[in-house]
């Protein structure tokens, strides 16, 4: 290598070739922006405190210094100081925002009295539920803001949002992850500024009356909707006029999960596509009507225009959420793309996209549906912009049967493709994935795009006149074709993979491959195949745990000989079940330990015994608050290889390996543990010093009912 000035320059040959490929991708180098933007925030999330924060930076900022010595004045050098000061970027930008948005989080659980002025009511019909969120008084010892949910019956008649309340609550702090692997509310709950959650008894007293009745446009209109369409359908008809999911049974909105069209439900892309769409042809048709306003205007700018406003109009009605806002900024610069003539999607729209989003909400990066929105799009462009893709499906002049038959083929391919890229995506976050919804997508969006969205609007706009009865019965079947859609694909044989948790360095091996294979032009492109293949075969061969205990000790499940998992508590929630079942990769209803051969069980005790690589592991838990005799207690503990207890247990009782009592887990959180090969896995590792683990915490206020003993589950008190 040759020093010259500050300058070091590779041997010829090598920044020969590093060059003329550079030189090739020119077009696709600005696609990296956001990755490298993206890749400092994810690197924030991942790395567990501030030295190592500001390790990735200053490692980031080195690579930015190398771009202006190594190569001076070349592309690759340009390459390495804007991805490295980007990277740097991301890190630093994350890192502020979490700190800015920082607010008191409440200490311990309690039961308290307070007051608030409401800031959003979400009706929840299909639990009985109504959800508040409330700014509290700062008198009151509590953080700034607080979730309640109500039962139905307890919300009091003309709550509107603006009211000041007065109410009883039992307010937890935001939960974090229950096990390794699942949802982190607590994350979520902290860029959100909610510092405390939990459930509002009656009595609910207005104490300052809000907004007029009637003055939430959303809550109308859902309602509206709902009157018109009575049951599953009316309930997914609000969702899809106003993002309101909260009608929706269960059973159905899991039927829509197993078969891959979930998305549907939640306001998108595709919704805002749809509504654009429309505005722009019904505005462009009716303009052409007079011909000189054909002849004197633009009016492909007009509709695009008037698309604009539609798109704003329709995000506001929705309630602006981030990702209705990030599919609204898609849709504007594809309008202001046409506007410019332009091509209208491309990926440098995409890109521009996520980089708008990222720098708004850096936090997005590493919520479900930033990934799987932008992966979707990504790949539908990419695959598009295909030189080989584009000429099979270019239009041309044949018959028919030959242009319905490439536009199937279209759809499939297209679907495969978005299927492929989301599976790592929703394995990752929800544990499972729908294997048949590419075939399933191939009729639900045209249905709900071309036909059940402009039934439905066409119904909304008839009602004013009181003609709209009839559209509302044409959507009502057409929505019903879509829930037989979903119920069908859902409960076909082996509609649903199921994956325990995915090593985050797995996951992010397919998803760096699958970004270099969609983003670059050149064959250097199928060189990601490689990490995707190796992170699909690091996940596929990742044990699946034999034990998952949630950080509360109260909840379990154990993996028996037959590989099925069972539950401690026979009387646990279906969240709970769904929790465990997910963190282990089942997919069905789990059984309680007592019914397994394997396992001896009473009222304060349960024994399992598992086989796992030659040897018998013995699992021990407690499940009452009963107390328990200290000698036989520990002659227990003795015997068995591992205990799992919520209670703090005596020094004595010391297991053969692992102890895990309320003490242990208050700092490690849930627990996942494998016996054969031997690991553990702990909510803990994933979390580090982030600020929402160990946030600023306010203490309940004292002297309320928080401070009381309470009954245990046979009436005795336990503190």
């Amino acid at each position: 290598m040759a020093l010259t000035g500050l300058q070091i320059r590779l041997p010829d040959w090598r920044a020969g070739v590093l060059e003329r490929w550079l030189e090739a991708e020119r077009d696709a180098l600005v696609l990296w922006l956001p990755v490298a933007l993206g890749a400092g925030i994810a690197a924030w999330f991942v790395l567990p405190d501030r030295a190592d924060w500001i390790g990735w930076m200053l490692a980031s900022g080195g690579v930015a210094a190398a771009g202006l010595v190594l190569a001076g004045g070349t592309r690759a050098g340009r390459v390495l100081l804007v991805g490295g000061l980007t990277a740097a970027l991301g890190c630093a930008l994350v890192w502020w925002r979490a700190e800015r948005v920082a607010a008191p989080v409440l200490a311990r659980p309690a039961v308290v009295a307070f007051s608030g002025v409401v800031e959003r009511i979400e009706p929840l019909p299909a639990r009985d539920l109504t959800r508040l969120t409330l700014a509290t008084e700062a008198a009151s010892g509590l953080p700034p803001r607080v979730r309640v949910n109500l039962a139905d019956g307890d919300m009091p008649a003309g709550l509107t949002r603006g009211a000041r309340i007065a109410l009883r609550a039992r307010l937890m702090p935001p939960a974090g992850a229950a096990v390794p692997g699942a949802h982190d509310f607590a994350r979520v709950a902290w860029f959100a500024r909610i510092g405390a959650t939990g459930r509002g008894f009656a009595p609910v007293t207005i104490v300052t009356p809000g907004e007029a009745a009637g003055s939430d446009l959303r809550q109308r209109l859902s309602q509206h909707v709902r009157s018109r369409l009575p049951g599953s359908e009316g309930a997914v008809a609000a969702s899809l006029a106003t993002g309101d999911q909260g009608a929706i049974p269960e059973t159905d909105a899991e039927a829509m999960r197993r078969s891959g069209l979930a998305h549907l439900l939640s306001v998108s892309g595709l919704h805002i596509t749809a509504v654009v769409a429309a505005t722009m042809v019904v505005v462009l048709r009716l303009l052409a009507l007079s011909p000189w306003l054909a002849l004197n205007l633009r009016l492909p700018l007009v509709a695009a225009g008037a698309g604009a406003v539609a798109a704003i109009g329709y995000t506001w009605l929705t309630g602006a959420e981030v990702p209705t806002l990030r599919s609204c900024i898609a849709a504007l610069l594809v309008l202001a793309a046409v506007m410019l003539g332009r091509e209208a999607i491309t990926l440098r729209l995409v890109a521009v996209g996520a980089l708008l989003v990222l720098l708004l909400w850096p936090e997005a990066l590493v919520g479900a549906s930033f990934q799987l929105s932008f992966a979707a799009v990504t790949a539908i462009v990419a695959l598009h912009e295909h030189q080989r893709v584009r000429a099979f499906f270019a239009s041309r002049d044949e018959d028919w049967g030959r242009r319905a038959l490439r536009s199937l083929a279209s759809l499939l391919l297209t679907g495969l493709a978005v299927e492929a890229v989301l599976m790592p995506i929703a394995l990752f976050h929800f544990h499972k994935a729908g294997l048949y919804g590419a075939l399933a997508n191939i009729v639900a969006i045209p249905l709900t795009t071309f036909v059940i969205m402009p039934l439905e609007a066409l119904a909304l706009s008839l009602d004013a006149v009181g003609f709209g009865a009839p559209f509302w019965w044409l959507c009502g079947k057409a929505l019903a074709l879509l829930l037989w859609i979903a119920r069908t694909t859902a409960d076909a044989p082996g509609a649903v993979a199921a994956l325990p948790m995915m090593p985050r360095g797995a996951f992010g091996l397919m998803v760096g491959g699958g970004i270099w294979v969609l983003l670059w032009r050149t064959p250097v492109r199928w060189v990601g195949v490689a990490p995707v293949l190796a992170g699909a075969g690091w996940a596929l061969a990742t044990p699946a745990p034999d034990l998952i205990v949630t950080g509360d000790g109260r909840h379990l499940a154990v993996r028996m000989d037959d590989a099925q998992l069972a539950v401690l508590r026979e009387r646990a929630g279906d969240y709970v079940r769904d929790l465990l079942a997910e963190g282990g990769g089942a997919d069905g209803e789990l059984p309680a330990i007592d019914d397994m051969r394997q396992a001896r069980c009473n009222a304060d005790l349960c024994l399992a015994r598992i086989t796992r690589g030659g040897r018998t592991w013995r699992v021990l838990a407690t499940r009452s608050s009963y107390h328990l005799d200290i000698a036989d207690l520990t002659a227990a503990c003795r015997r068995a290889d591992v205990v799992v207890s919520e209670r703090r247990l005596p020094r004595t009782c010391r297991p053969r390996w692992l102890k895990l009592d309320g003490v242990t887990l208050r700092t490690s959180g849930g627990v996942a543990v494998s016996f054969a090969p031997l690991l553990v896995r702990r909510v803990a590792d994933d979390h580090g010093s982030h600020p929402w683990v160990r946030p600023p915490a306010v203490m309940p206020p004292r002297g309320r009912e928080n401070d009381q003993p309470r009954p245990g589950p046979h009436g005795k008190t336990v503190r």
